[in-house]
C-alpha cells in the first residue's frame, strides 16, 4: 500500500532529528563509515508530535537527549498504529529503506494491537501479534541491523487503594516470550513504567501525562484528561528508562549513553509545525 501524503510528511519529519547529531563513526569495522542510527517503530506514545498537539510529547522525541552524539535517532513511530497496521500501511517498508548494517531497530507496539474490534489494527497476543513482530525482527536481521523489542509503556491507571494497574493484558507476556524464543534483546518498559507510576502514585503521575485544566494550554481550551500520552516530563522519564534499559541489556555501551542520572529541562522539547 502506498503512503498517504500525511504519512510521507511524518516520515520525512524524522530526518532533521536524525541528522542533527551526526558525526562519523565506524560501522562495525566496515570500510564504509557512517553513524549508527536508532530507528523507532511504534505508536503514539513514542511518536513525534507537532505544534497543534503540544504539550503532548512522544518519548522518542526525548530519546536523543540520552544518547551519545555518535548515535542518531530516526523516529518513525506513528499515532494510532499497531504492529499490524504499521506493516500494512507501508510504514515498515519505508523505514527499512534507511536501515543499514550496525543500526538498531526499536520495536514498541501493543496499545493499538489491543483494539481487537478494529480488524485493521487488532491482533491476538500469541498468534498475529507475535507473527507481526517476527517480521520486524527478520527484516532488521536481513539488513544486519539489531532488532530490540520494547513492551508497551503503561497507561496511568490506579486502583482505589492507589495501586498502579497493568492495562495491556497478555501483550507484554507474549512479547517477552517471543524475545526469549528469538533471542532478541527486550526492554521491559511495561514493567519499568508500572513500577515508576507506583512509586509516584496517582497525584505524582499527573504531571507526566497530558492532563490539562481548561485554558491551561491553547491547544486544549476545554482541558484534557489523557492517561495514555505524555507531557514533556513523562516523555523525558520514559526516554530515560529506555536509554538505561539499552545499557542494562548491553545493547549499548556506557559510552553510548549520556545524562542517565542528570536532569533534562522540559524546555529542550520542541514541537515543529505540521
Amino acid at each position: 500500500m502506498s503512503l498517504t501524503r500525511r504519512q510521507t510528511a511524518a516520515a520525512l519529519a524524522a530526518l532533521p532529528l536524525a541528522l542533527a547529531s551526526t558525526t562519523p563513526a565506524a560501522a562495525h569495522g566496515s570500510a564504509d563509515r557512517h553513524p549508527r542510527t536508532v530507528h523507532i517503530a511504534g505508536d503514539s506514545t513514542a511518536a513525534r508530535k507537532y505544534a497543534d498537539a503540544a504539550p503532548e510529547t512522544g518519548w522518542g522525541m526525548a530519546l536523543p537527549f540520552f544518547l551519545s552524539r555518535t548515535l542518531t535517532v530516526a523516529n518513525h513511530a506513528m499515532n494510532g498504529r499497531s504492529s499490524k497496521s504499521f506493516i500494512d500501511e507501508g510504514l515498515l517498508a519505508a523505514l527499512l529503506e534507511d536501515v543499514r548494517a550496525g543500526d538498531l531497530l526499536l520495536i514498541q507496539f501493543g496499545h493499538n494491537d489491543e483494539k481487537t474490534e478494529d480488524p485493521a489494527r487488532g491482533t491476538d497476543p500469541y498468534t498475529t501479534y507475535q507473527d507481526c513482530l517476527g517480521r520486524y525482527i527478520a527484516a532488521a536481521r536481513a539488513r544486519r541491523a539489531r532488532p530490540v523489542l520494547i513492551t508497551p509503556v503503561e497507561r496511568r491507571r490506579f486502583a482505589e487503594d492507589g495501586t498502579a494497574k497493568p492495562t495491556h493484558g497478555d501483550y507484554p507476556a507474549a512479547m517477552r516470550a517471543l524475545a526469549a524464543r528469538e533471542r532478541v534483546p527486550l526492554l521491559d518498559l511495561q514493567a519499568l513504567s508500572l513500577a515508576r507510576w507506583q512509586e509516584l502514585g496517582p497525584d505524582g503521575t499527573e504531571a507526566y501525562f497530558n492532563r490539562l485544566e481548561p485554558g491551561e494550554f491553547p491547544n486544549y481550551a476545554d482541558g484534557q484528561q489523557d492517561n495514555t500520552h505524555f507531557r514533556p516530563t513523562g516523555a523525558i522519564e520514559v526516554a530515560r528508562m529506555t536509554a538505561r534499559a539499552l545499557l542494562d541489556t548491553r545493547v549499548l555501551a556506557a559510552r553510548d549513553i549520556r545524562r542517565a542520572g542528570e536532569p533534562v529541562p522540559e524546555t529542550w522539547i520542541s514541537w515543529p509545525q505540521a
